[in-house]
């Protein structure tokens, strides 16, 4: 992905001072900050099909089980280490991620991602034994935790500040619908079929990173100036005054330069405590939340609440997607702290609700029961999708500076698919202690995420990266 289309034929990758006004990108045209150009668009669209292929990955074991069982003769244990594997693919794709998009950009790791997952995906459907299957699920999960950390990261420093929250909360939508295409799919075709069909967003994005920008903050970061204000051109448009977004990305990029290389203890100074805590918190509180106990085992809780699965999960996919696109509607006009408020309190009442459910059915109180864990659920489902599932990662790639991104993301990212195991290794054995106590717990942790998005969480609607970065460090370094 060193290439830039053919607008990169002739670059100088010593720093130097940025264009005056007037003279870059048309000089008397509009802001630039203020429209979706066709290029931004473009880009948005090529970098999505990565959360695309991540929701299609994630979504992959549930219709492909009966097939795979039947036709490799595997026993369920075996089924469960392919269906977790990716887990642990993904914690090292997530360990690496910061580290690939600092050296190789944000375009270089997404098709070194899709690399893995195109290999991946084949040797899934062209699987003879156990083997092969996990290979397969390994190299997409390594992949798919790629793509989590870089796609969010890349759509954040491309789009101007009043698009970019409902721009990068895309990355969550297009993750629900190829979770949720895949499942349906899935009930139709043969899962050979089905793992070859993901391979088709994987070369489309593949072959689309050759036709958009890279990062102009990447670019600056690495001292590649008129690459840099290149690609704020087309992002923004020929007629576009980019000076002031430049400047800004320039000054604040020039004043990172003294400081070395960054190592990981260095994420621990005071300056960047309110950053990392927010970054971490909110992804150990959204997978402590049961948001991949409710994902993952949804037909088991409808069944075990006496509920039909098959009306049940078919319901779910049908209340997430709209809700999904509720909240990217949302994002930019009622701000990330309201939308995240509404989301974890109606999250605390779904738990509540299916925990409720379990405590009446285990004391013979109440014969609609079942019912209410169907509301729980939904409930969940829904608000979820309005914002815990989306903004925690919208948040991740506005608040770090860029000389940390890639630690601080490869860290956070960790982190998220570290929870995602422990939640769905341990469900199994917590709902056999008690599911009533499961879900209150469950309930628990989100009523703790409302009062930890009031206490801490910033709104960064309408700031640029630079202004959100600044006042998170001034705000560590306070006494």
């Amino acid at each position: 992905m060193e290439s830039d289309s053919v607008l990169d034929d002739e670059i100088t990758t010593n720093s130097r001072p940025l264009l005056p006004p007037g003279t870059v990108g048309g000089g008397e045209g509009r802001s630039g900050s203020d429209s979706a150009t066709v290029v931004l668009v473009l880009s948005t669209f090529v970098a999505v099909l990565g959360s695309y292929v991540f929701g299609s990955a994630v979504g992959f074991s549930s219709p492909a089980q009966s097939g795979i069982l039947d036709d490799l003769g595997l026993s369920l244990a075996e089924y469960s280490l392919f269906g977790s594997i990716s887990t642990i693919g993904a914690m090292i794709g997530a360990v690496v991620s910061g580290k690939i998009a600092d050296l190789f950009g944000r375009r270089g790791a997404m098709g070194f991602a899709e690399l893995f997952n195109i290999v991946g995906w084949v040797s899934i459907a062209f699987a003879k034994n156990a083997w092969w299957l996990d290979s397969g699920r390994l190299l997409t999960g390594f992949g798919v935790g790629l793509l989590s950390y870089v796609v969010p990261v890349y759509i954040a420093e491309i789009t101007p500040k009043n698009l970019r929250g409902a721009f990068t909360a895309v990355n969550q939508l297009m993750i629900c619908c190829g979770h949720s295409i895949v499942y349906l799919v899935g009930n139709i075709i043969n899962w050979r079929l089905l793992a070859l069909i993901g391979t088709i967003p994987c070369l489309i994005q593949l072959v689309g990173l050759f036709f958009i920008p890279e990062s102009p903050r990447w670019l600056a970061k690495i001292g590649k100036w008129d690459r840099s204000e290149k690609s704020l051109v087309r992002l923004r448009g020929k007629n576009a005054n980019i000076y002031e977004e430049a400047a800004e990305i320039g000054d604040y990029t020039r004043s990172l330069e003294q400081f070395e290389d960054s190592r990981m203890v260095d994420l621990f100074q005071r300056k960047y405590a309110h950053s990392l805590i927010v970054g971490v918190g909110l992804m150990v509180l959204q997978q402590f939340g049961g948001v991949n106990a409710i994902s993952y085992y949804a037909s088991a809780i409808f069944s075990s609440a006496g509920f039909s699965y098959r009306v049940g999960t078919t319901t779910m996919v049908i209340v997430q997607v709209p809700m999904t696109v509720v909240g990217t509607l949302l994002m930019d006009k009622s701000g990330r702290r309201p939308l995240l408020l509404v989301s974890a309190t109606g999250t605390c009442l779904g738990c509540l609700l299916i925990g409720l459910s379990f405590l009446l059915q285990d004391l013979k109180l109440w014969d609609f029961s079942p019912s209410l864990a169907f509301g729980g659920v939904l409930i969940f489902s829904g608000s979820f999708s309005l914002g815990m599932g989306g903004i925690p990662w919208v948040i991740m790639s506005e608040i770090f500076p860029i000389n940390i991104k890639g630690l601080a993301g490869s860290l956070v990212t960790v982190v998220n698919w570290f929870g995602t195991w422990i939640i769905t290794y341990s469900f199994n054995f917590l709902a056999q202690w008690s599911s009533a106590g499961t879900f209150l717990v469950f309930a628990s942790v989100c009523g703790l995420t409302v009062i930890f998005i009031v206490k801490l969480v910033p709104e960064t609607k309408g700031r640029t990266l630079e202004e959100i970065q600044a006042s998170m460090i001034l705000f560590g370094t306070e006494k």
